[in-house]
């Protein structure tokens, strides 16, 4: 059983920056994907960004590209989502993902093993 915990939320202004973290333990974390969604107030989950297990390029959202970015460190079984020039429309609860030898999905059910989310809040 893999646990996911995500730190690095807040309320921040439009325009700023914030880095969120994913700390996993409880399985190898070099074999899952990782990935990032999010929900906004009212509307459903939906996909931000993913990083394969295998490496090489990550996908990200039409409405992130360019302004997010996907890492990971394997020394410290930890992916980041890195949010720049953050928008109100980006305000959600930002969840993490794994899924084991996953290769990119975008899809939430593809993911076996979901973080307990945390708040981002952009202001204008």
């Amino acid at each position: 059983q893999v646990q996911l915990v995500e730190s690095g939320g807040g309320l921040v202004q439009a325009g700023a920056s914030l880095r969120l973290s994913c700390a996993a333990s409880g399985g190898i974390f070099s074999n899952y994907a990782m990935g990032w969604f999010r929900q906004a107030p009212g509307k459903e989950r939906e996909f931000v960004a993913v990083s394969s297990w295998r490496g090489g390029s990550p996908f990200y959202a039409d409405s992130v590209k360019g302004r997010f970015t996907i890492s990971r460190d394997h020394s410290k079984s930890t992916v980041y989502l890195g949010m720049n020039n953050l928008k109100p429309e980006d305000t959600a609860v930002y969840y993490c993902a794994a899924e084991l030898y996953g290769l990119g999905s975008r899809r939430e059910a593809d993911f076996d093993f979901w973080g307990q989310g945390i708040q981002v809040t952009v202001s204008s």
